[in-house]
C-alpha cells in the first residue's frame, strides 16, 4: 500500500493534521487528526510503499510495545486513513 501523493501533516493546536495541497483532495466533511505515533508512522512511509509489517517494525522499533499491540493499533489506523481515502 501507499499514502496518496498531495497530502501533507502539519501541526496544529497539539495536534497532527492531514490536509490536502489541492482542490482535488479537499474534503471538509472529514479531517484527518492523528496522535504522535500515527505522524511518526506517516512520516516514515509517505512516497514510499510500506505493508502492514513495515509500519509494526517502525512502532516496535521506536516505542516500547508489543508486535501484537502494535499491529492491532496498525490495523486500526490503517482503516481511519482507508476511510479519509488517503491510500492508494
Amino acid at each position: 500500500m501507499k499514502l496518496k501523493e498531495g497530502f501533507t501533516i502539519r501541526p496544529l493546536c497539539g495536534e497532527h493534521i492531514v490536509v490536502g495541497e489541492g482542490l482535488s483532495q479537499v474534503n471538509f466533511n472529514k479531517m484527518l487528526s492523528m496522535n504522535d505515533s500515527a505522524a511518526y508512522l506517516w512520516e516514515q512511509v509517505y512516497g514510499k510503499e510500506f505493508s502492514l509489517e513495515d509500519l509494526v517494525t517502525l512502532l516496535t522499533d521506536k516505542y516500547e510495545v508489543s508486535d501484537e499491540q502494535a499491529l492491532e493499533d496498525v490495523k486500526k489506523m490503517v482503516a481511519v486513513w482507508q476511510e479519509h481515502g488517503v491510500l492508494e
